[in-house]
């Protein structure tokens, strides 16, 4: 499987493609930042983002698209342009067909490092250790992005497996012929009344 991570941001959006399966060695294919002028038209910077993340595509063919779920913050701002430069990267992979995966960063950490709360030095040093690179990616946003990436790939079995569950019961309350009462006739049909005037 080959994942394309995202770490939204206007500023700065952390892209990094992993390749593998669970349980084996990954790969990195790449990692960079997408970045935009912070003094440029918002338009324009949702402009540049996308052309970055086409670029990305274009190059790593991904199968997979994992984006950082946005959540709320004490900063309005920058939780929404984080969830504009989001949106961009989903539209992206969605018009090609390309299935796209949320992500918490919680969730992320907790796969990488074995903790939610861990810092960015923190995911920085497992990411690298687990791609057997020779330093931390840098920016941080670039390392979350691979964090992102990783964290889908390893969790992807399990989520597949759970949705196969779900669908399969599903599938078997549907076709469950509906539960009869006590008096041996379906829930809401109607019982035959005595009629009136019927003489003895």
């Amino acid at each position: 499987m080959r994942v394309l991570g995202v770490d939204p941001g206007l500023t700065r959006c952390g892209v990094g493609v992993v390749e593998g399966v669970a349980g084996r060695p990954l790969t990195m294919h790449g990692v960079g930042v997408v970045r935009t002028p912070p003094d440029a038209e918002l338009g324009h910077r949702l402009v540049a983002i996308e052309q970055g993340i086409e670029q990305w595509l274009d190059e790593h063919d991904p199968e997979v698209l994992a984006v950082e779920r946005v959540f709320s913050q004490h900063n309005v701002r920058t939780v929404m342009g984080t969830a504009q430069a989001s949106a961009v990267a989903m539209l992206c992979a969605s018009r090609r067909g390309i299935p796209v995966a949320l992500h918490t960063p919680s969730e992320v950490k907790a796969a990488v490092t074995g903790t939610g709360r861990a810092d960015k030095a923190q995911v920085g040093a497992m990411v690298t250790r687990i791609l057997r690179l020779d330093a931390p990616p840098k920016p941080a946003d670039a390392a979350d992005a691979l964090a992102l990436a990783i964290c889908h790939i390893w969790r992807a079995p399990a989520q597949n497996r759970l949705q196969q569950a779900v669908a399969r019961h599903a599938a078997q309350t549907a076709a469950r012929p509906p539960a009869k009462s006590p008096t041996g006739k379906a829930p809401g049909a109607k019982t035959s009344t005595a009629q009136k005037g019927r003489t003895a």
